[in-house]
């Protein structure tokens, strides 16, 4: 994927681990939650070196029964922090926020990718920033919004629905002008979901698959997984490596996870015991 300012991301050399920077105090999972610019920039360059192919910064919680921030909180959180990761290194960033003013000006600050757990339908002016940005987008399912999403969630039908709602939110973009090759797809793992509904979506990602947008999925730590192990978010760790195998054998490329270095490693094993090794020139191989 061509990136602004000549960066790439490299999606034949999948999969590719997306290392979480979380500049909030309040992101479900205490230890992904960094304190300013400096700290930031110092966590996305540990992951980077533990072979995380691209970061995502995040200034807003959208965590399960969050209410948000006003654009100019966020606004101070980001985009310095953006500016400290780019200021030590080339590594790709995605910046997490459903606002325009936000996108733009991380994208000006040197961020890649907007991820928008709307899908691009939060902010009007969403969808014409990305498409003359020349950033990626991920269009993220979610059913709701985040303060309310898990209230008695429902779906007839969870994998169909969401292929169907990514498959809408894709033609949309692909009319605002965002070129086809710069979109990228996210269930929504946990947004608006229940457990059966996680299962089932993960059990049939194929239906996602088949659209033929490269798969972002964030599994790691999620309650669901707590569920199935029976463990608090601290616990959950060797549940989220086995779902996101599962994932990546169902056709999943890009894993956001908290855990870079183990989530690394969990996924070239597999992969090569799958008989698809990951690129020999891949970040993490040899460590």
């Amino acid at each position: 994927m061509e990136l602004p300012r000549g960066r790439t991301l490299r999606l034949d050399r999948g999969p590719l681990v997306m290392g979480i920077v979380n500049v909030t105090p309040d992101s479900f999972y205490a230890p992904s939650r960094r304190d300013g610019p400096a700290q930031a920039a110092e966590a996305a360059l540990a992951m980077e070196s533990q072979g995380a192919a691209l970061v995502d910064l995040g200034g807003e919680s959208t965590r399960p029964g969050s209410s948000g921030v006003g654009e100019g909180e966020e606004l101070e959180r980001v985009v310095p922090a953006v500016e400290a990761i780019r200021a030590r290194s080339d590594l790709p960033i995605s910046v997490d926020t459903r606002k325009a003013a936000v996108a733009r000006a991380a994208l000006e600050a040197g961020a890649d990718i907007v991820n928008d757990v709307s899908a691009l339908r939060h902010d009007p002016a969403m969808p014409a920033l990305v498409a003359s940005s020349g950033a990626g987008a991920i269009l993220m399912h979610m059913k709701g919004e985040p303060r309310t999403m898990q209230e008695a969630p429902s779906y007839d039908d969870c994998a169909a629905e969401v292929r169907d709602f990514l498959a809408a939110a894709a033609s949309a973009a692909l009319a605002a002008g965002v070129p086809r090759a710069r979109i990228l797809v996210d269930p929504g793992f946990g947004f608006g979901k229940r457990l059966e509904d996680n299962l089932d979506l993960l059990s049939r990602l194929d239906l996602v698959a088949a659209l033929g947008f490269p798969i972002v999925v964030g599994l790691s730590r999620k309650s669901f997984i707590g569920a199935i192990v029976g463990k608090g978010v601290e616990g959950r760790l060797a549940g989220s490596l086995g779902a996101a195998c599962a994932a990546c054998l169902a056709g999943a490329l890009i894993f956001r996870a908290h855990d870079v270095a183990q989530t690394v490693d969990a996924l070239s094993a597999f992969s090569a015991a799958a008989g698809r090794p990951r690129d020999a020139g891949d970040a993490g191989d040899g460590r």
